[in-house]
């Protein structure tokens, strides 16, 4: 089963952005899925993470702005990712919570 994140871009700063994290295979068979980043020159941190009935928790720096959801139907994890600051700049992945194996992540740059 892999987790493959998507819908990075380029974005200004105060802009908004969606990522999808599809998973193939079945969601049901995860518990709490997250959302991690890694910016240029910084370790690997925790963003937000989502149990399986749907609560979520947030890191400081995304705590009001970002958005963690999941669809069970769809096999989709989400992060809707609001008034975004060029600091949150990296390169962003999902994996379960605690993180697994890595794939690859979607890049998101915010523009000042």
């Amino acid at each position: 089963v892999q987790l493959q994140a998507s819908g990075g871009g380029l974005v200004q700063a105060g802009g908004s952005l969606r990522l999808s994290c599809t998973v193939s295979g079945s969601i049901s068979n995860f518990g709490t899925l997250a959302w991690y980043r890694q910016a240029p020159g910084k370790w690997r941190e925790l963003v937000a993470f989502v149990r399986r009935d749907g609560s979520a928790s947030y890191a400081d720096p995304a705590k009001g702005r970002f958005t963690i959801s999941r669809d069970n139907p769809k096999n989709t994890v989400y992060l809707q990712m609001n008034s975004l600051k060029p600091e949150d700049t990296a390169v962003y992945y999902c994996n379960e919570y605690p993180a697994r194996t890595w794939g690859q992540g979607t890049l998101v740059t915010v523009s000042s």
